[in-house]
């Protein structure tokens, strides 16, 4: 779409007393610089980067009002004059990329990883160990006056606004929602009494910062939690926080203990654009649209149909900082994606390590890695194109490097070409689009159907040789291997295969869940359509039930799985924290069989045979599973026949350094340093 397509999104918006620029917003996202004050300048950095790429306003991280709002002991708190000047170096940074910014003011209630948390009332979140003490009046009136106090402090330290944190089940929320609120005081009880905490932060923070001064409020505008907020008292409260000062409201959608998925890649894209619009419909002031939006042509149509105001995006501003730019320039198709893994955002937040991107890797390190243009250009070969390979060559290219990628296949994308077609993961097409075109605007020369051997390399006098030419399928030692019915995931995913009505998967790592989800979803064409989704997670925006929640009605599973894995330990347990859940009841959904403790005694004409002990590995209990094939899932192994042991201008990266679990983040990581190191 040309640039002109994009007049909506690219519009100023009026708050009043001032003006954004355009109406796309960076969302709040927990990068783990914002605890510590020495990591100030590479915060500093990271959201002038933004500013500069066009965003109109960035939303900082949460930070906490008083110390029994701490995510976890020591977390970032913003509640006196000494932290100003440090502040400062973030607001002054951004202000000089021509962006505003906004301090988020966040108190984590039953969520505060610390054995002193606070909340409406005394019950332990499912999703923590602590439980939290019930919070007194007298403590509520005062944690009034610390929200209020951290917004005016944040004036004071050059932001622009404030966005109060009153969604994703964190403390505001907590004291919205029955579920969480069982207070006999002022504050709870009736729905007006529970949402009487968040009108009065409102009208305090008002009343102190004055009317020059943003406050937008984060809004649940659907918790998907039993005994959550009705439809209609979400739309009182708008109503109520408008009237008591906000200057506009921002979509948050769902907690972080429901058990809905909100930003996974299976998510379709804008899926709660709807419930955002019931928002707009009651209010005057800007709504923001939010979760799942990833592009402009989507963002374009939000605001251009009246769902929303804006938009905001924080992920996909860790993807590319430049995204604004790009499509106001009428480049969207230079855009890097946020594929929404939370590989290396969310995860790392819920790790307490620093957050970053799995497709952009300088997010969040903007001062540490670095593409300076080379002095000294030199011949690079690049020999596999899938991710880590990508990512080297076109970084390499960047910084003016003569760069030649070669690939045996027919097209780039090595593993991703594989990825793309599991369900729900549709967004991996958008990361191989980004590649092909860097490739074309860094000059990269490639060459596939190409098996290329180290003499080769050698006589083209390439001073620099890179080795990213992957893995490839591990054989387990199980009798019977060799069988018809035995078949690789690779050909399974490729389609070289014709899968029965019965099939038994060895390996229940991240590719026995691909596999396991590829086979058990009928093909179809594209994402899944957003009323299948809604009702197959039980999701309605507009029943008047609490939550937003209905009866599930998942679709018929294509065919009978059974997904079987040798330790003792849950299926599924080390994937991703914010995500490893979603696949989990994915397949339950489609009534895939988890089996753990197995032994493969044999595979023959009947079927798979196997052993299968408790987690004590004490009950033995042999069966038979009778398949039509078994699909081979156990692993991989380095393909590094071309790498030279000891040779200064030879590298190992991606698959070809480590075959563990295809690591997408890693080796793009890895790929990107190399290339900036060259």
């Amino acid at each position: 779409m040309a640039a002109n397509g994009y007049s909506h999104l690219l519009s100023p918006l009026d708050l009043g007393h001032t003006r954004l620029k355009n109406r796309v917003i960076m969302g709040s996202m927990h990068t783990g610089l914002e605890d510590r004050f020495w990591h100030y300048p590479k915060l500093a950095a990271y959201f002038a980067e933004r500013a500069r790429g066009g965003v109109a306003l960035s939303v900082t991280g949460g930070i906490n009002p008083n110390r029994h709002g701490w995510f976890y002991p020591l977390s970032g708190t913003f509640n006196s004059k000494l932290d100003i000047r440090n502040h400062r170096k973030i607001t002054e940074a951004v202000h000089r990329e021509g962006g505003k910014i906004a301090l988020q003011v966040l108190h984590a209630g039953r969520y505060s990883y610390h054995p002193f948390s606070r909340s409406a009332s005394a019950i332990k979140s499912p999703i923590n160990p602590f439980k939290p003490k019930a919070m007194s009046t007298r403590e509520v009136r005062s944690t009034v006056q610390d929200f209020a106090r951290t917004a005016e402090l944040a004036k004071e330290a050059g932001y622009d606004g404030v966005e109060i944190m009153g969604s994703e089940g964190y403390l505001i929320n907590q004291f919205t929602a029955p579920r969480t609120n069982k207070r006999s005081d002022e504050y709870g009880g009736s729905a007006e009494n529970r949402r009487r905490f968040p009108v009065e932060i409102v009208e305090e923070t008002r009343r102190r910062c004055g009317e020059d001064f943003i406050i937008m409020y984060r809004l649940s505008v659907i918790d998907l939690v039993p005994d959550g907020s009705t439809r209609e008292e979400v739309l009182d409260l708008a109503r109520a926080i408008e009237k008591a000062g906000a200057s506009l409201i921002n979509s948050g959608i769902g907690w972080h203990e429901a058990r809905v998925p909100t930003i996974v890649t299976s998510v379709p894209r804008a899926a709660f654009a709807e419930v955002t619009r019931q928002v707009k419909n009651v209010v005057s002031i800007p709504v923001v649209a939010s979760n799942r939006i990833n592009d402009p042509d989507t963002a374009e149509r939000i605001i251009a149909s009246g769902q929303a105001d804006a938009v905001s995006m924080a992920r996909p501003l860790l993807a590319d900082s430049e995204f604004v730019n790009k499509a106001a320039e009428g480049r969207a198709d230079e855009i890097n994606t946020c594929i929404a893994c939370n590989q290396a955002c969310l995860d790392h937040t819920f790790e307490l390590k620093r957050a970053s991107c799995l497709v952009n890797p300088r997010a969040c390190h903007e001062t540490e890695l670095v593409y300076l243009r080379t002095a000294t250009p030199k011949k690079v070969a690049v020999v596999g194109a899938g991710p880590a390979g990508l990512a080297c060559a076109t970084v390499a290219a960047e910084r003016g490097h003569d760069v030649t990628l070669f690939d045996q296949a027919g097209e780039i994308g090595g593993q991703f070409n594989m990825a793309k077609v599991i369900p729900g993961k549709e967004e991996f097409h958008e990361t191989l689009r980004y590649f092909q075109k860097r490739i074309e605007r860094t000059g990269v020369k490639v060459v596939l159907n190409r098996r290329v051997e180290s003499d080769e390399l050698e006589r083209e006098g390439f001073q620099e040789i890179v080795i990213a030419t992957g893995v490839s399928p591990r054989r387990p030692g199980i009798d019977g291997i060799d069988h018809a019915k035995v078949v690789s995931y690779v050909d399974v995913l490729r389609g070289k295969v014709q899968v029965g009505e019965r099939v038994a998967i060895i390996g229940a790592g991240g590719i026995g869940f691909d596999v396991a989800e590829f086979l058990a979803e009928a093909p179809r064409d594209g994402a899944q359509p957003l009323p299948e989704w809604l009702a197959e997670w039980g999701v309605d925006f507009n029943a008047d039930t609490r939550g937003g929640l209905v009866d599930k009605h998942p679709e018929t599973p294509a065919r009978k799985i059974y997904l079987l894995q040798r330790k003792e330990s849950t299926p599924g347990k080390g994937l991703g924290k914010t995500s490893g859940w979603v696949h989990r009841a994915t397949l339950k959904h489609r009534n895939v069989e988890m089996l753990a403790g197995c032994s493969y005694d044999r595979i023959d004409d009947h079927g798979l045979h196997i052993t299968q002990n408790d987690k004590q590995g004490l009950l033995h209990k042999q069966g038979l599973l009778e398949v039509d094939q078994v699909v081979i899932c156990a692993g991989q192994e380095s393909l590094r026949e071309l790498y030279q042991e000891g040779a200064a201008n030879h590298h190992l990266i991606g698959g070809a350094d480590l075959a563990a679990e295809l690591d997408a983040k890693r080796a793009i990581k890895q790929g990107s340093e190399l290339a900036a190191r060259l």
